[in-house]
Parts: C-alpha cells; sequence; structure tokens
C-alpha cells in the first residue's frame, strides 16, 4: 500500500460523513416541511431555519471558529494577525469589541472559514453572557481561547463551561514576546493545578492535551534598535515585530485537514437534533387531544375484544393485532418516523402486554375456579353456573387488556418524540456513524462519550 492511500481512505471517509449528514438534513426538512403540524410558531419556526442554514452551511463546506478570552487578551489582534491585516478594530482601553462579529478568511485560497470575535467573557453580566456564549458556541466547529499570562480562575472556570458545548478546543497563549519563559508545557501543567475533582474539571483534562496549546504574539511589542549610519552617527528607533502567528495558522489547517469536515459534520447534525427535538415534541404537543382519543379508542377495542372472545390464544393473537394498529396510526398522525429499534422496544412492550393476559387467565382460573375458555365449554352443556365466571373471567382479562392497549400507546408517543434522530440516516445514527470510524488520535475521539445520549429505553446504545 502506497503512503498516500491511507489519506485517501481518509479523504473518502470525510467525504461520506459530509454526504451522510446533508441527507439526514434533508431528510428532516422534508419530513417537516410535508407535515401538518398547523400553524408554525416564531420558535418552531426558527428550528426550521436551523435545519436550513446547518444545511446550506454543510453545502458550502464553511467552517466556524468562535473565539473567546477575558478583556485585553488580544482576541481581536489574534483574529487580524490571522487574516493578515488590521480587520477589527483593537486598542488600549477594555472591552474594544462589543458583539459578536465575523470575519471570513481563506487561509489556502480554497477553504472558507468564518472567525467569530466576542467580547470579553468578563465584561459582560452573567445572563448576556451565557446567551451570547451559547450562540456563538453553537454555530462554532472550533473553539480558541485566548490568554496572555498566568491563567486566572476566572479564565479556567469559563474554560470549563466552554467544554460543557462539547467542541474542540485550543489554548492559545498570545503575547507570548512578554513571557519568554511561558512555554506549552508549563501553560499546561498550570491549567492542570487548577483542576479540581469535579466533572467539568475531568472534561477540560481530557479535551484539552499539551498539544492543543498553541504559542502566538499576535501584537508585538515594538523593539527598540539602534540604527548607525555611514558617518558614525548613530540613532535609537522604536521597530515593532511582525505578528508571531504561524503556530495558529498551521496547527488550525492541520486540524481542519485531518478532522474539519468530520467536525463540520457532527456540528451540523447536534443542531439538527436539538432542532428536530423540538419540533417533534411540539408536534406531539400539538396533537395531544387527537392521539389520547386514539389511544383510548384502540384501548376499549381492544378490552371488549379481548372480553368477548372466549379462546384465551385469540386474546393474545388479537391483541397483538390492535397493539400494531395502534403504533400504526400514532405514527401516521403525528408523520413520524418509528426506527426499527423503537419497533423492537414497543414489541417488547406488546409481548409483555401478551404475558400478562396469560398470567389474567390463570389469575381468573384461580378467582374463578375456572378459567373463561372451560367456563365457556361448561356453560354450553348444563352447568349454567359457570356463566358468572366466565363474564368475570371476561371483564378482568379486558380491563388487563385495556390498560396493555393504553401503556403501548403512551410508550409510542414517547419513542416518536424521542427516536426522530435515530433510525436510518437519523442525527445521532449519523453521529455514531462517523464516531465508529475517526481515529483514536482526533481531537473528536475524546468527545466520543458525549456526543450520544446516554443509553436509556428511548435509545439504543450506539
Amino acid at each position: 500500500m502506497s503512503t498516500s492511500e491511507p489519506a485517501k481512505n481518509s479523504s473518502a471517509a470525510a467525504s461520506l460523513d459530509l454526504d451522510r449528514a446533508r441527507a439526514s438534513l434533508q431528510q428532516s426538512l422534508s419530513r417537516y416541511a410535508v407535515a401538518k403540524v398547523g400553524e408554525i410558531s416564531p420558535s418552531l419556526q426558527s428550528d426550521l431555519d436551523t435545519l436550513a442554514s446547518t444545511l446550506a452551511k454543510l453545502e458550502q463546506t464553511n467552517y466556524s471558529i468562535a473565539v473567546f478570552g477575558l478583556v485585553s487578551r488580544g482576541k481581536s489582534a489574534v483574529l487580524n494577525a490571522l487574516v493578515g491585516e488590521k480587520v477589527l478594530e483593537t486598542g488600549p482601553l477594555n472591552g474594544v469589541t462589543r458583539f459578536p462579529r465575523s470575519i471570513r478568511w481563506s487561509p489556502d485560497g480554497i477553504v472558507q472559514i468564518d472567525l467569530i470575535d466576542t467580547p470579553g467573557l468578563d465584561e459582560i453580566d452573567g445572563d448576556a453572557r451565557a446567551q451570547m456564549a451559547a450562540e456563538v458556541v453553537r454555530q462554532a466547529d472550533l473553539i480558541l481561547f485566548i490568554i496572555a499570562g498566568d491563567i486566572t480562575q476566572l479564565e479556567y472556570q469559563s474554560l470549563c463551561e466552554l467544554r460543557q458545548a462539547q467542541k474542540p478546543l485550543l489554548l492559545v497563549f498570545n503575547k507570548a514576546d512578554l513571557y519568554p519563559a511561558q512555554e506549552q508545557q508549563t501553560i499546561y501543567q498550570q491549567l492542570q493545578s487548577l483542576s479540581g475533582n469535579n466533572v467539568s474539571d475531568e472534561l477540560l483534562q481530557r479535551l484539552l492535551s499539551a498539544d492543543e496549546v498553541v504559542m502566538v504574539s499576535a501584537d508585538p511589542t515594538p523593539l527598540q534598535v539602534r540604527i548607525e549610519y555611514p558617518d558614525g552617527t548613530k540613532k535609537f528607533e522604536w521597530e515593532k515585530p511582525a505578528p508571531q502567528i504561524a503556530p495558529l495558522q498551521q496547527k488550525i489547517q492541520e486540524l481542519l485537514a485531518r478532522e474539519g469536515r468530520s467536525l463540520l459534520a457532527i456540528n451540523a447534525l447536534v443542531q439538527a437534533r436539538s432542532a428536530e427535538a423540538n419540533l417533534a415534541k411540539s408536534t406531539l404537543t400539538r396533537m395531544q387531544s387527537e392521539a389520547n382519543a386514539l389511544v383510548w379508542k384502540f384501548a376499549q377495542y381492544k378490552a371488549i375484544a379481548v372480553a368477548v372472545n372466549p379462546v384465551a390464544i385469540f386474546d393474545v393473537l388479537g391483541g397483538i393485532c390492535v397493539d400494531l394498529l395502534l403504533i400504526r396510526s400514532l405514527a401516521k398522525l403525528y408523520n413520524l418516523p418509528m426506527t426499527k429499534y423503537e419497533l423492537s422496544k414497543l414489541l417488547s412492550g406488546i409481548v409483555f402486554s401478551s404475558a400478562s393476559l396469560l398470567l389474567g387467565e390463570l389469575a381468573t382460573g384461580v378467582v374463578f375456579g375456572v378459567g373463561k375458555t372451560a367456563a365457556l365449554l361448561i356453560s354450553s352443556g348444563v352447568h349454567w353456573a359457570a356463566i358468572p365466571g366466565y363474564f368475570g373471567a371476561g371483564a378482568i382479562q379486558g380491563a388487563i387488556a385495556g390498560y396493555g392497549a393504553y401503556m403501548v400507546g403512551k410508550a409510542t408517543q414517547t419513542y416518536l418524540e424521542q427516536g426522530c434522530s435515530w433510525g436510518q440516516l437519523g442525527a445521532n445514527t449519523v453521529i455514531q456513524e462517523i464516531l465508529d470510524r475517526v481515529d483514536d488520535a482526533t481531537i473528536i475521539s475524546r468527545l466520543r462519550d458525549e456526543l450520544l445520549p446516554t443509553p436509556t429505553p428511548e435509545h439504543p446504545p450506539g
């Protein structure tokens, strides 16, 4: 195998990741575009817009990198140095950046990157800061956190909070020219010394290694240089060194080349998953009354059918048919998918309901001294005293059957609401496919356990 073959295979896998992510978002948009959910509220329209804009971002293969940090750490200067010109305003006063601003950067003339500058995290009040950070982080495929000097406790806390977004993160040490003693390993050791024993600390340490610490000097301090003229005169002038930004440029380009398309696909799918969950929940809420009426109707049908049916095995078979029809009717009502996994879990519930009917047959045999089937056979002869036993057994089994149908209906609603992101081309399914393929050396691999929901009865185990 040639040395270029692994790279080709990796590139093909990354392209497949983008293709699968696009197909997943297109499926979601198609589903809710035709769903008869009534008037679209502003919040739901926002979710639909999220799906559409995220799909457009995938189509353009456009990356987003968000920059965070405290005031006077040189966030805007770092971005200016990256793009090679002073696009963003900088100055000696704190808080020059008042609101998030995006600029376009194309380091190689092909890859398109939106660099998002943000205000200092310590100059915005709590709620507003959290809202701003959440919105910017949601869009970002990569986070740059800018520090300058020793890491403060507030910076460490902010890092832990940003880490909860489950996005790759680079720690950028700016103004390295003023701190020659600071090195990558030294900064990382200081970061470790601030950690405690809580979950946020553990998550940050898992994601952020010494390799994710980058040293730059975006706006170096002017140096005094001596100039000697041919006539022997000497003069001292201040000279501003060129920005030392190449390490960060190289790190970003390497990261995007290695796993950028997978990052782009996963971020799009995570956004789609959240938007689709809101849409599915709203759909169920809007149709709650109609769905409840449908569930009760099937529960009554099943209860009556089981109560009057004389043969136990027909009780079970008929009950299973009713439950399956109920599942199909609810899925059609909501226009939401029923995946194989969800259906298998529901079938387990149907089996449990059927087992309850069989146990009910045995229980009524004990209570009334004879089962429903036997009571019918006896009553068809001369033992008329068995008729009350038949009706008593039928009533109990009918109640058990009706309750079983009710539980199957409620479980179906839960699975339909929470299962949109699973199944073929579901967001979680495609995310899992990507995570199963990524190399263990990538940043994405360190997020593997967090990007998918914890296994529950509503979600497949991965």
